[in-house]
């Protein structure tokens, strides 16, 4: 087996390999995303999902959600790069906890009998589904979950003839009236 030569590889004495969700704003200008992402794989970080999209029209701000992972100082060391960045406004970590709201969009397009058809449908119900395209032989549904939620619907759905998945990535927001300040 080969060795990575990843900044995750052997977590080792320097502590366990976690999930973050980092937050970025950035300046919405051409290469500001390319920065971002340079900056994880010129050493060696992996993003596991990103999604990005301007939140704020008159001040020209994008939001970046990455999810990655590392131990506590591998984790440390990407926060404190990317706020070197020129173009980045605020960095947060946020934890996988009870105070932090985690989704992930997903359009699932299954292509099978009525049979099957109904039956992916009512697999979709726990998620309030939005059909989105529906015809005799197929249908298109938008789902919003966790993203351990979407990997275990996507699985159900495979053999009901799910033939296409299109996900967002996962998107944070803290819960009640807290404002994620830089950390």
């Amino acid at each position: 087996m080969k060795k990575s030569k990843s900044a995750y590889s052997e977590p080792g004495k320097l502590g366990k390999k976690e999930n973050h969700i980092i937050v970025v704003w950035v300046d919405n200008e051409a290469g500001v995303l390319a920065r971002v992402v340079g900056l994880f794989s010129g050493r060696g970080y992996n993003i596991e999902s990103l999604a990005v999209a301007e939140v704020d029209k008159k001040k020209h701000v994008s939001r970046i959600t990455i999810v990655t992972s590392g131990t506590p100082q591998v984790i440390e060391q990407i926060k404190l790069q990317l706020r070197k960045l020129i173009p980045v406004h605020k960095v947060a970590d946020f934890p996988s906890n009870k105070k932090t709201l985690m989704r992930e969009m997903a359009l699932l397009k299954v292509v099978s009998s009525k049979t099957q058809l109904d039956k992916a449908k009512k697999l979709c119900k726990k998620y309030k589904y939005t059909l989105l395209d529906s015809t005799t032989k197929s249908l298109v549904l938008e789902v919003s979950a966790l993203k351990k939620e979407i990997d275990s619907l996507i699985k159900k759905l495979q053999p009901l003839g799910l033939a296409s998945a299109s996900r967002t990535g996962v998107v944070a927001m803290t819960k009640g009236s807290e404002i994620y300040k830089q950390n």
